[in-house]
């Protein structure tokens, strides 16, 4: 199995738009502080380390960004914000600045996302945070953000590990599709 595959012996590593949408259901029965910390993951495609280690200084209630340290480089200290809905600030716990947004181990976390992933009826090698990360990239380029603006709001050093995020399958394959028969009157055909 190469790293590029969006699709392993085990099946489909990401979310799609429907598992994405109940999992968002679910999260928003949770405590808010729960429910902030899922939908941080759900849409911003962060890393859940990278979730974790979030301050209040991270949080920019002006510009609606948040900022996270990105883990998988080869150096400390390197920084991306990304976009979220200003209603995603609300949910966010209040700490002196110093201090996590949440105070919970990575085992908790991780446990707290597969407990979401199991009430919301997902199943498969997609049910885990790096589904939750996998299911934002292939959004994302669904609504035909450019690559270069994803592997800016992922963290990723290469576009080409972006890219991954075009090999879709299954429903996502067909809407993209879709996007470009748009322009055809296909209707017309029988």
């Amino acid at each position: 199995m190469q790293m590029t595959e969006l699709r392993d012996g085990r099946g489909r590593k990401y979310l799609t738009r429907r598992e994405r949408q109940a999992f968002f259901r679910v999260a928003l029965t949770l405590p808010a502080e729960d429910a902030g910390f899922c939908l941080v993951l759900l849409l911003t495609g962060c890393r859940i380390s990278e979730a974790l280690r979030l301050k209040p200084v991270h949080v920019d209630h002006s510009e609606g960004v948040l900022t996270f340290e990105t883990l998988k480089r080869r150096r400390a200290g390197v920084f991306r914000s990304t976009p979220v809905p200003r209603s995603l600030l609300k949910l966010l716990p209040v700490r002196p600045v110093d201090q996590r947004l949440w105070a919970f181990s990575r085992p908790t976390a991780y446990r707290l996302i597969k407990g979401v992933m199991r009430q919301a009826g997902i199943k498969g090698t997609q049910a885990c945070p790096k589904g939750l990360r996998h299911g934002f990239g292939v959004a994302c380029v669904e609504a035909s953000i450019p690559l270069t603006t994803i592997s800016t709001w992922m963290g990723h050093a290469n576009i080409r590990t972006t890219a991954i995020y075009l090999n879709v399958v299954g429903e996502e394959e067909r809407r993209l599709a879709r996007r470009l028969w748009s322009g055809f009157r296909l209707d017309t055909l029988t």
